[in-house]
């Protein structure tokens, strides 16, 4: 927990102090329109970036994950060259092949490169996945992989927050005129921002979570062409019997195999869709479909 704390403090803070020098250079007054969206822009884009070079790093400190280097028995070695094999046919670069302590079934892709990837499985999911079922998990993190959905979550994270920063300022000024302070610039002001960063926040997730679920079913519809539609709905099946709160640090949970469940408002933040819905989705979808998964 304090790795996770002061990871996240550093990389505020550097992002923070790069903002504050690259402005100070340029000469930007971000209380003029032009030099709030190039703040907003500068906040926004800068730590979605940060995160997304440091997903690796981050992903192998957080998880304790252990890169197969060399793979030292037979499970390392299936993993390798299954990981190997998939990744040529999808068009990568090999990916690093780690394994991380957890009792969970669960696995997940990151990196900011498609050809410079890490993917890494939980011991939950050696231990209670057949090897068809733990092929089709690899296919899943693989096609995360080849779509370059690390890249495009960090692009759609940087415009949103570009426009809470943005709007939520905007917005903040209009209260604070209607409360009579002419510059804008008042109590009413720093209240209002507060509380809009919050309210507009809560949309962008809702906005983020829903691309990503979409994107889930891409990675599935991927991992049945690489692995076979049987040995994917197999794996689906699996985890829905099995199921458990994901342990996966929030860097890194979007990009799992396993998601959460709820209803509701809570639907709307989840980051995977229901399990079930992935199965029907998987055993009606056609071949054609099953292709795209892996299209970029």
């Amino acid at each position: 927990m304090f790795k996770r704390v002061f990871l996240f403090l550093a990389t505020n803070l550097a992002v923070l102090a790069l903002v504050s020098i690259v402005m100070s250079i340029l000469g930007v007054n971000p209380q003029a329109f032009g030099g709030l969206l190039v703040m907003a822009a500068l906040f926004g884009f800068g730590g979605a970036f940060v995160s997304l070079l440091m997903s690796k790093w981050v992903a192998k400190r957080t998880t304790g994950a252990h890169v197969i280097a060399q793979p030292s028995n037979e499970v390392e070695r299936w993993l390798v060259d299954t990981v190997r094999r998939q990744a040529e046919a999808a068009g990568i670069g090999m990916p690093e092949v780690a394994i991380y302590d957890a009792p969970e079934i669960n696995a997940f892709a990151t990196g900011a490169d498609r050809n410079n990837a890490l993917v890494a499985v939980s011991t939950g999911l050696l231990r209670a996945m057949d090897r068809d079922e733990a092929e089709a998990v690899l296919g899943h993190e693989v096609s995360h992989v080849a779509n370059g959905d690390m890249v495009t979550m960090a692009l759609l994270q940087g415009v949103l927050n570009t426009f809470v920063i943005v709007l939520s300022r905007v917005v903040g000024r209009v209260i604070d005129g209607y409360l009579g302070n002419r510059d804008g610039y008042g109590i009413g002001y720093y209240v209002s921002v507060f509380v809009l960063d919050m309210v507009f926040g809560l949309f962008a997730s809702m906005i983020a979570m829903w691309f990503s679920r979409y994107r889930e079913f891409r990675a599935d519809a991927g991992g049945a062409a690489l692995a076979g539609r049987h040995k994917m709905i197999a794996a689906l099946e699996r985890l829905a019997q099995t199921y458990g709160e994901s342990t996966l640090p929030k860097q890194v949970a979007a990009f799992g195999i396993s998601g959460g469940i709820g209803h509701g408002l809570r639907r709307l933040l989840m980051s995977h869709p229901p399990l079930e819905e992935r199965i029907a989705a998987l055993r009606n979808a056609s071949p054609e479909a099953l292709r795209e998964g892996l299209a970029a």
